[in-house]
């Protein structure tokens, strides 16, 4: 199979186009360094929040589909999920091309970035445990709680004005080599590509239905996960809700049979 660029697409808009949460693109060439990372864009009247932005190798791309649809000055806010360095591994260069941006991460990991070589020039907001809102142009975000799932301070991201929620590593599937789609079109036969992920990665089931119990609550359309393929339309995202709140002993549960 050839090796495929894929562009940038628009997963949801208001009526009015002042505001969209973007796919920022792939290129599968990037399975050949590691893990495939989806990176997202939220754009509300001109101004841009970019999501888990990624590791090094991948910043060249994420900052060309930046600039299709935000200039760079108007980003002014960059979230992360957690502290991977497929998530924050390029924070130098977020630092140096989008000098306005504020950054929000766990509070447990702002002592830890000064390790990425940044050291000054950077503003960062720490994301208390119970979570935060975050304001952008003219909408509010909702950073919500998902300690352990698999990070120990780890958050997911809601946009009620079109009822997008970025889940980070919850939803990620590992695809087979030569195998990859944007949306979920089969759930069965893609849940084989998350499970394995799921019960090694995120922490307990104890962890995976307190988060659950928090987004059952919202009105969710679309599932965007970092790793892996978006769940679009309710009957998907709630087919995937429901493989999560019956995927059994995750984490912990499993320690015996890990180690043997």
């Amino acid at each position: 199979m050839s090796i495929r660029v894929h562009k940038p697409y628009v997963i949801a808009e208001s009526e009015d186009g002042s505001h969209k949460f973007v796919w920022l693109g792939i290129d599968e060439a990037d399975a050949e360094k590691g893990i495939l990372t989806n990176q997202y864009l939220i754009v509300d009247n001109g101004k841009g929040l970019l999501i888990d932005p990624g590791g090094y190798f991948v910043f060249e791309r994420v900052y060309k589909a930046v600039t299709e649809f935000v200039d760079p000055e108007n980003v002014v806010a960059v979230f992360y999920s957690h502290q991977d360095p497929d998530v924050v591994g390029s924070l130098n260069l977020v630092a140096e091309f989008f000098p306005g941006a504020t950054v929000y991460i766990s509070a447990l990991w702002t002592r830890f970035l000064p390790h990425l070589g940044v050291l000054e020039g950077i503003k960062i907001v720490e994301i208390p445990d119970r979570g935060l809102e975050i304001y952008l142009g003219h909408s509010k975000l909702v950073a919500i709680p998902a300690h352990f799932l698999h990070s120990p301070g780890n958050f997911t991201l809601y946009d009620p004005k079109v009822k997008v929620l970025f889940s980070g590593d919850i939803g990620a599937a590992v695809f087979p080599k030569g195998k990859w789609y944007l949306f979920v079109e089969n759930f069965e036969e893609h849940a084989k590509f998350m499970e394995p992920f799921h019960k090694r990665y995120l922490a307990s089931s104890k962890a995976l239905h307190a988060w659950l119990k928090k987004i059952e609550q919202l009105d969710i359309e679309v599932i965007a996960p970092q790793h892996g393929a978006i769940f679009a339309g309710k009957r998907l995202v709630e087919k995937f809700l429901a493989w999560l709140r019956n995927l059994g002993p995750i984490g912990v549960d499993n320690i015996d049979a890990i180690t043997g």
